[in-house]
């Protein structure tokens, strides 16, 4: 009788804490977060993808009720901080902002060496913002409009330099996409980031680039640079000093060219449900307010969400031969 009292008693114990975790998720969802959350960055401080962070960061905070901190990891084209993040506790204390190149053509770009999965390794939350790159010349070039630059490419073979802002950078593959679509060949000039590149540019040491709005427009409305084309299939009509310039859509009909790209709010991989949801939810609505929006489209972003973590995975998922399509035609290989 003893014993069976006691494999009772036992059994009981035993049950109640096997339960105990089940019973404890909720009031830890509930209580998230109670601490600073970290926002991994892969680029540095003071650029358009930082300030994305930023801004976001700020919003989030007062949403979650805790300060959400930047912590800048550049390098090796996002990869050093995608593994910060995919390494990480899911615990939802550290974040990142995840972005096209890094989650889509990273793996073609460095030959399937990444220190990560893009898909298995992270809790994607939301695309929080969407640009788009644009053609600028100097403005001592001759050429005037897309069409003028395009026949002098044709007539002038190779003799045309682009400052790229580096191998594989969304720079270089917008103009691999370019060249092959308006069949010109240009020569392409990779430099170490976009700051070096467009200091030549403006020196007038290389004839155009064609990279991310927010980092050309300042030139162009200063009219030191010329804008001929803007990347997208559509005209960016929110940015001001780019209204006019026209589109992919209109200038390459057919060619299927169009350069956005996104920046995304994700997590580790492994991030319980009550947490994506509470992440998912405070990322949406930061990205939603009416001044986020402001601050974004000076800069040539626009503020853009997804409906749920899986429509997120699922749209990278469908993204991710495009950009590998891209990268082939680039012929970019980075060791």
């Amino acid at each position: 009788m003893t014993k069976r009292v006691f494999d009772t008693g036992r059994r009981g114990v035993l049950l109640g804490a096997l339960a105990a975790p089940a019973l404890l998720r909720p009031a830890w969802g509930q209580s998230f977060p109670s601490r600073t959350i970290r926002l991994v960055v892969p680029f540095p401080p003071a650029g358009a993808a930082d300030l994305v962070a930023r801004l976001l960061g700020e919003r989030m905070s007062a949403d979650l009720g805790q300060t959400v901190v930047v912590d800048n990891r550049p390098g090796a084209g996002g990869n050093i901080a995608a593994e910060v993040v995919a390494r990480s506790a899911p615990d939802g204390y550290t974040l990142f902002l995840g972005g096209a190149t890094i989650f889509c053509a990273n793996k073609f770009l460095y030959g399937g060496s990444i220190p990560f999965d893009p898909i298995k390794d992270f809790t994607h939350l939301s695309r929080v913002s969407i640009g788009t790159t644009v053609l600028v010349v100097n403005a001592k070039e001759p050429w005037r409009t897309f069409a003028e630059f395009v026949a002098d490419a044709k007539a002038r073979p190779g003799k045309i330099v682009m400052a790229s802002s580096g191998q594989g950078t969304i720079s270089h593959l917008s103009l691999a996409k370019l060249m092959q679509a308006a069949q010109i060949d240009i020569t392409p000039v990779p430099y170490r980031g976009l700051a070096p590149a467009l200091n030549d540019l403006l020196a007038g040491s290389v004839n155009m680039m064609f990279d991310g709005i927010p980092a050309l427009i300042p030139p162009v409305r200063e009219g030191r640079l010329r804008a001929l084309a803007v990347g997208s299939a559509k005209r960016v009509e929110y940015v001001p000093g780019l209204e006019s310039v026209p589109a992919m859509d209109e200038l390459l009909p057919g060619s299927g060219m169009d350069m956005e790209f996104w920046y995304s709010i994700d997590g580790p991989a492994g991030l319980p449900t009550d947490i994506t949801a509470r992440l998912q939810a405070a990322v949406v609505r930061a990205a939603q307010q009416p001044d986020y929006r402001e601050r974004l489209q000076p800069l040539g972003f626009m503020p853009i969400t997804d409906a749920s973590p899986a429509a997120f995975t699922a749209y990278i998922e469908a993204q991710v031969p495009v950009w590998q399509e891209l990268v082939r035609v680039s012929g970019a290989r980075i060791e």
